[in-house]
Parts: structure tokens; sequence; C-alpha cells
């Protein structure tokens, strides 16, 4: 197949996606992406591709077009400029595109508009469009404490109706994604097909935590933004000083990382280390010291409707789960026994589960039972064989052999 993928984030930025269309490229597919000039997450253009450098290139296959997009930086006026910039230029280069794609595959987080060029290649050719839904809009904007009965809420559900109502198929990576799109939006329940992410890194041969140590590491590894909620984290760890064995990672940076460097000293919260973020391929050299890892969020009811992808990477990596969130996450971890889950922002809760694990008399069986979990739900090869079938289904009779598959 010939396959269009767009999306506001790629490589060199902290996103997944890449492994994703790196994986179709090896299946023999031709894959053309459009996608954003590189500034998240710390919202500053990455130096290399200033002053128009780098607008085209190739990576591990994947031919790479990057059209305007204004930084995001840490302000209300320039991530809304950041939005519309690469939604309108996308839509734009989009347009005028004459390359004859078989499929047209979109990855959404936030905003939703970073599908609009998926829908203008979609319109001009009579293509068909499968979204991979991975935020929900507004609900994203809810969370964030804008207020639902505002003028500015109000116009991006109205837009978001309208985008969510345009692909051909939805992919959800939560199951209580459903409801909200049909409910919310009035999406035909039809469309819709639950396909939960994997994890792109690689654990089949990580190493235990080295024996004999006299430490607990805890850690958290991702986004450090306002819907991890991790000053929960940093929260329970002042809680738990009569533990002086914890020692609590966070690894990844973001929009709330220098608030909580501040907190962090402001309790003097030794304990308590920030490693930054660091490449992907320097990850399993950080799972493998963590004796547990931990996944927070905010009490936003929209929130809680997802199910993050670090839960899936955890499990890959064969460790034990300590998590404070509601909704789609402790129903997980209660599937797969590997952990505990807390009342979201509740840092007295977390720091109660962290002490049943501290006492629990056999930490590798969490682990073990996290591995099992994900080989039987979440591994890569499931995920790229039902993404395949679904591309093929909406490319054509000459590609449809593939069917398509709900999960």
């Amino acid at each position: 197949m010939k396959i269009l993928v767009v999306c506001q984030h790629y490589w060199p930025e902290p996103y997944p996606l890449p492994d994703l269309c790196e994986e179709l490229v090896r299946r023999g597919h031709s894959v053309d992406l459009i996608t954003d000039v590189p500034n998240y997450p710390m919202g500053i253009t990455y130096p290399e591709y200033r002053h128009g450098a780098r607008r085209r290139e190739v990576h591990n296959g994947v031919r790479i077009t990057r059209t305007f997009t204004i930084a995001r930086r840490h302000n209300a006026v320039f991530r809304l400029l950041n939005y519309y910039s690469y939604a309108w230029s996308s839509s734009q280069y989009a347009r005028h595109l004459r390359e004859d794609y078989d499929v047209v595959f979109t990855n959404q987080t936030s905003p939703v508009m970073m599908s609009s060029a998926a829908f203008a290649y979609a319109r001009r050719h009579g293509k068909k469009v499968v979204m991979y839904c991975m935020d929900l809009w507004p609900a994203c904007l809810a969370a964030g404490g804008l207020g639902e009965s505002s003028p500015v809420y109000r116009f991006f559900d109205r837009e978001s109706r309208r985008l969510y109502n345009q692909p051909d198929r939805i992919l959800i990576t939560s199951r209580m994604f459903r409801a909200y799109l049909v409910e919310r939006h009035g999406v035909d329940d039809g469309k819709i097909a639950y396909l939960p992410q994997y994890a792109a890194a690689r654990f089949d041969a990580l190493p235990p935590p080295a024996s004999g140590k006299q430490t607990v590491d805890l850690m958290f590894a991702g986004n450090v933004g306002a819907a991890q909620s991790l000053t929960t984290v940093l929260e329970a760890a002042a809680l738990l000083r009569d533990q002086p064995q914890l020692r609590w990672h966070i690894v990844g940076d973001g929009s709330e990382l220098a608030h909580l460097q501040k907190l962090a000293a402001e309790k003097q919260l030794d304990c308590v280390i920030f490693h930054g973020r660091k490449p992907p391929e320097e990850m399993p050299r950080y799972y493998a010291m963590a004796d547990a890892m931990l996944v927070t969020l905010t009490a936003d009811p929209f929130i809680s409707l997802t199910l993050p992808g670090k839960v899936q990477t955890y499990m890959a990596a064969g460790k034990p789960i300590l998590a404070a969130a509601a909704g789609e996450i402790p129903q997980v971890l209660a599937a797969a026994r590997c952990g505990w889950c807390a009342k979201a922002e509740n840092a007295a809760d977390l720091a109660q589960k962290v002490r049943q694990f501290l006492a629990c008399p056999d930490k590798a069986q969490l682990g073990r039972n996290a591995r099992a979990y994900y080989e039987a739900h979440f591994t890569r090869d499931r995920f790229m064989d039902t993404l395949e079938r679904e591309l093929a289904a909406c490319a054509g009779p000459t590609h449809s052999d593939k069917g398509c598959c709900k999960i």
C-alpha cells in the first residue's frame, strides 16, 4: 500500500509514531508523512530545524515533509498558534499533493485539529481515512481547567464533533473512548474499533534489578505535564520519609518539570531524582534499575478514560506498577494482577499502596504477571497485524484481502 500519514508530532520529538511507520515500511508499504517542525515537548524549535532547515528528509525509509509550525512555548496564546499553524499549513500542503495514495492514516493526539490535513487530502482525492484516536477532544481542555460553558470550549466542541465524524474508521486506545465519541459527538458506533497501544521499546533481554542493593527504586518515565499529576508522587514521597530505602526517579521532561524540581527542593526531598529526557535507546537501562514503575493521572473524569501508552511499556518491561488514577488504568492493573492502584491525586492512598508493595513477599511475580498480560494483549505484532488489516480494508478492493478486524 501507498500510505499517507498525518500527525503533528514525529521523530526527533519523543513520540511513539516512528516505530509504527517504520514497521509499515519493513512490511513492504510506502509511507509518506506530513508533520510539524520539531518543538515538542519543551516548546522551542529544535536548533537543527531552524530557519527552514530540513523541511524534507527521509528517516528509516519514511519520507517526511515538515510544514510551517509556530513553536508552542509555554504560553496559552502560542499553544493556540502552534495548533492552528500546523493544521493550516499541513492542510494547504495536503490539498495540493498530486501523489495518489491508497489510504490516509492520521495519528491523533492533542489537538484534534492536527488531523485536518488527512481530511483535506481525502476529500480532494476521494480516499478513505483511518484515525488512531489517542486523546479525546475537547475533553482534554476540560482536564486543563477550561470550563465547559466557556465560549472557547464550546467552539472546540463543535470543531471536534465536525472532525471526529470525518474518518471512515476510528481506532481507539481505550475502550472507554467509545461512549464519549458516540454520545458526545454522534460518531457512528460501527466506525469504532479498539486497538490499544503497544510498547515500541524492546525489553526481551532486560536484566532484573541488581540483587542485594540497599534501595527500592520507583520510577516514572514519560511526559512531565499537568495531566500526569506528578505532585501526587512528590507528596507521597514526603509521606514516606520513614522508608529511607525508597528512591523516586522521574525520567522525562515537559511543562511541569521546573515546578516539580522547585517543589522537591522546598520539601527537601533528596530521595527524588530528576533524570531529564533520555533517548529511547537508553530507556531499557533505566527500566532495569527500577523495582516498580509509577503512573499517575489527574482526577479529571475525561483524563481517566485514557490508557496511557506507558502502561503497556511498563508491562513489556516486566515491571510491577504502582498507580494513582481512575477509570481504565485500575481495571487493567486488576486484570493483570501486576500492582496496586490508588485513587487519583490521593497522595496518602498512593503512599499506602507503596507500603503494600514494600511488604509484598514476591515482587518478582508481579513483574511476571505484567509481562504475561502484555504478551496476551499488547504486543507489537498483534497491533501491527490489526492496523495493517484496517488500512487494507480502507484502501480498496486490491488491498482488502486482509479484511477489517474489530477487536
